[in-house]
């Protein structure tokens, strides 16, 4: 009995022991944790709507739709832009008169006029360079007479100007212009004697000076003072007979031609042009193009003049009328020559010249 005791003791002494050595972690608050867990739980319950919402305030929630149609139109890469501005004109006009027993009288006639014109302009901060080719042909054709011209011109200028800032409008310039026509010409009703044909006469302007070309505006002065112009008469029988101002042959007493007349006259002078565009009305442009030139050796302040007006009035796209003037006076282009036996007994005097064409027909620009 006293054994079982004595057993019964040491087995408690030996729990309590235990007990003392395995602690409990909930209990202990001075023992260091080398694990540590972070976990955030948020618990949002309903927003209440907002009852007063302020003026000018749009709520929406952000959504993301694929209802916006795909895009329709053809997607343009990126261009280098281009510094050349271009302009393709063709155009034929076609006027037409016709008579049935009409007691005042008339003559049937129909013309007809075409006209290609193309230019090329280039500008990039201080040089510019425009160029221009203006072509036109024209035939009438009247009850009772022969074919004859109705209008007739080549024109061909260039421009080369350069600046020394891009804030100036003046330039230095270099311009070179040449003018001709294509077939030959006569004073109608005459058809027998010729009086112009190709390069007989034909004119070529070179020279240096300064231009004007405000920006943004279709405006452009040019002046001269050192302008060379040379008058070609390369036709046999208009270079001996002194047209345009060239050398005539030299004859004997009984007319023989003992020296040929000149192809060429050379002159030094000062020249000034100018071209002008503007829209006056809508659909309406007016355009204005003059040269004035004075030779400094033969006939100084005597002054060639050669201006060209036009009024266009665009119908629509491709139907458009046209009342063009040209004013030209050149004191060595001769009227009235009087000529007895050969021999040249008044040597005639300059006249104004002009032409005017009104004409309605089609137009295409690109």
């Amino acid at each position: 009995m006293f054994k079982r005791v004595i057993v019964l003791l040491v087995l408690v002494f030996c729990f309590k022991s235990v007990n003392a050595q395995v602690r409990n972690p909930l209990e202990v608050d001075s023992v260091k944790v080398d694990t540590t867990i972070v976990g955030t739980i948020v618990v949002r319950r309903n927003q209440d709507k907002i009852k007063q919402i302020p003026r000018g305030v749009k709520l929406a929630n952000p959504r993301i739709t694929y209802e916006a149609s795909p895009r329709k139109e053809k997607f343009d890469w990126f261009k280098i832009p281009s510094f050349w501005d271009k302009t393709n004109h063709f155009g034929v006009a076609i006027n037409e008169v016709a008579f049935v027993n009409w007691k005042a009288g008339g003559n049937n006639s129909v013309s007809a006029i075409g006209d290609v014109k193309f230019v090329r302009n280039y500008k990039f901060r201080y040089v510019q360079w425009n160029n221009s080719l203006d072509l036109r042909f024209g035939l009438s054709a009247i009850e009772g007479e022969k074919l004859r011209k109705a209008d007739d011109a080549i024109r061909f200028s260039s421009t080369f100007a350069y600046r020394r800032d891009t804030i100036s409008n003046w330039y230095y310039s270099v311009k070179a212009n040449f003018n001709s026509q294509f077939a030959d010409g006569y004073k109608y009703p005459d058809t027998e004697n010729l009086i112009s044909k190709f390069m007989a006469p034909g004119y070529l302007f070179l020279g240096v000076g300064t231009s004007y070309i405000p920006e943004g505006k279709k405006f452009n002065l040019y002046i001269s003072p050192i302008t060379q112009k040379a008058t070609f008469v390369l036709d046999d029988n208009l270079a001996n007979s002194g047209a345009f101002g060239v050398e005539k042959a030299e004859r004997d007493a009984d007319g023989n031609i003992t020296k040929k007349g000149e192809k060429s006259l050379m002159e030094l002078g000062f020249l000034v042009t100018n071209t002008w565009k503007t829209e006056i009305y809508t659909n309406m442009t007016l355009e204005h193009e003059v040269s004035l030139y004075t030779d400094y050796l033969n006939s100084f302040g005597n002054v060639d003049v050669d201006w060209e007006l036009r009024l266009g009035m665009k119908v629509n796209e491709y139907v458009k009328a046209t009342i063009g003037t040209n004013l030209l006076y050149d004191d060595d282009i001769l009227f009235d020559e009087v000529v007895t036996d050969g021999v040249v007994t008044t040597r005639g005097r300059p006249k104004i010249q002009f032409k005017q064409l009104l004409g309605v027909g089609l137009s295409y620009d690109f």
